[in-house]
């Protein structure tokens, strides 16, 4: 298709996804409150790392409270989680809308991966959100509102507390897509198995560096909590790139 299709199917596909998020944003809107007790949940989870079974053991702690600064503060929250939710709840139908931007471009044995594509995406995604919202964000609060504190009383911004925990939820939820991504790279020629797995050492480095980037607390056991799971995302990512490539100089 010339430039100028491919951008009118472009904005077609922005416009479906937009217009999920918009009905399904009114809708987490009405349920804004019931959301922010679900996300407090880091702010009165303490997460205990013990050597018998279960090995991770969730307590609830008093919860510090939380306030907001500014007239408009408590509002904006309640539109930042409703459409943090309204972004999650469409990911599907973005998902969706991609593959049909892309799908013209495929070979018919290829379309045919659509639903293993919707549904690995959209499952990394959750995987990701679920993993820092239960272990690594919890960690973090314990730590940061207890390390060195003393005798100051933590006094959270209702806004700052909510900016800190989607971002790091999103931040998750994005790098677990790296398989994904990885088998999309290979599909279209740009790294081989081979390539992955002789820079496996710089993977590595990396995952360490972007984990020290991102993650809220410097400690060094919440920059593994966030190193490990890149690194086996990796791993992961080269086993499939090699399937597919396997399958592809045999098909």
């Amino acid at each position: 298709m010339p430039l100028t299709e491919h951008l009118s199917e472009l904005r077609k596909r922005i416009f479906i996804s937009l217009c999920s998020m918009g009905v399904l944003f009114m809708v987490c809107f009405n349920y804004s409150e019931g959301l922010f007790d679900v996300l407090i949940f880091p702010l009165r989870a303490e997460v205990k790392v013990i050597l018998s079974s279960p090995y991770f053991q969730i307590t609830e702690k008093p919860a510090a409270s939380l306030v907001f600064l500014a007239p408009a503060e408590a509002f904006w929250m309640h539109l930042k989680v409703a459409f943090i939710a309204s972004l999650v709840l469409s990911l599907p139908v973005i998902f969706m809308q991609f593959w049909k931007f892309i799908s013209p471009g495929l070979m018919p044995k290829e379309k045919k991966y659509f639903i293993p594509f919707l549904f690995s995406a959209t499952l990394l995604f959750t995987a990701g959100a679920a993993f820092c919202f239960v272990i690594v964000l919890p960690f973090a609060m314990t730590f940061l509102l207890g390390y060195k504190t003393g005798h100051l009383t933590p006094m959270l911004s209702v806004g700052s507390y909510v900016d800190f925990c989607l971002k790091f939820i999103l931040a998750f939820g994005a790098i677990f897509e790296l398989p994904l991504i990885i088998i999309f790279l290979t599909r279209f020629g740009i790294v081989t198995p081979s390539t992955l797995a002789s820079h496996r050492k710089y993977a590595v480095l990396a995952a360490f560096i972007l984990a020290a980037a991102l993650t809220p607390t410097p400690d060094a056991f919440n920059q593994v909590l966030m190193a490990v799971p890149i690194i086996v995302l990796y791993e992961i990512g080269i086993f499939l790139s090699r399937i597919m490539h396997r399958r592809e100089r045999h098909g």
